[in-house]
């Protein structure tokens, strides 16, 4: 939910329990609005890295549709992520890799998850199920919004994960070599476990 066509205001928190997250959104009378569904994600970049220098995103996603996403950098010093997002939904996923591909750019990263969204309180809230662990979005028109969801499912808020899941994951392959391939999918870390110190986050849902 935007406040206007290409803001995104949102923030993240790793939780231990999505089934009782859920609940809670059931209970304060959480509506859904996309049932679990699987994504893979293509993160797109220059040779020298232009856009991760710019903090930039440039992005393909295939779920129930095909949409090409451009991020700008988040503002610094607020209290949740506040960034440009343009979005557009494309006919064929394979024919807009390989136009982004002609125009120089190159897959640096892929990425799945599972993911289920609801409504509620003037906010989307998304559960995602990614092959590190599980998450909180919470998407609104502006911070106190977010703030006001996320204390109404007893969420602490000083545990807030201000990054994307690409970064968690770049800052995860630091601490575990063994992670050497740039794909963040579930076939890749099939059978690995981690725990949230190597991420440098703290579960959320922990009172």
């Amino acid at each position: 939910m935007k406040n206007n066509s290409d803001v995104e205001i949102e923030v993240k928190f790793y939780v231990i329990s999505l089934q009782d997250i859920e609940k809670k959104i059931k209970d304060l009378g959480g509506i859904l609005v996309q049932e679990r569904c699987f994504e893979s994600n293509l993160r797109f970049d220059t040779g020298d890295q232009r856009l991760r220098n710019l903090r930039q995103v440039l992005r393909l996603r295939k779920d129930t549709q095909n949409i090409l996403t451009f991020k700008g950098a988040a503002e610094s010093g607020k209290l949740v992520s506040i960034r440009q997002e343009i979005e557009v939904v494309v006919d064929d996923f394979e024919t807009t890799r390989i136009l982004l591909e002609g125009l120089g750019y190159e897959v640096i990263m892929e990425y799945e998850k599972f993911r289920t969204t609801y409504s509620l309180l003037d906010t989307l809230v998304v559960l995602d199920e990614l092959p590190y662990g599980d998450f909180i979005e919470i998407e609104g028109p502006d911070g106190k919004s977010i703030q006001k969801v996320a204390r109404n499912l007893n969420l602490n808020w000083k545990a807030r994960v201000m990054t994307s899941y690409t970064y968690l994951f770049e800052a995860l392959r630091k601490v575990r070599p063994e992670l050497e391939c740039k794909q963040l999918t579930f076939s890749a870390l099939k059978g690995l476990r981690f725990t949230p110190d190597e991420f440098d986050i703290s579960p959320a849902d922990l009172s």
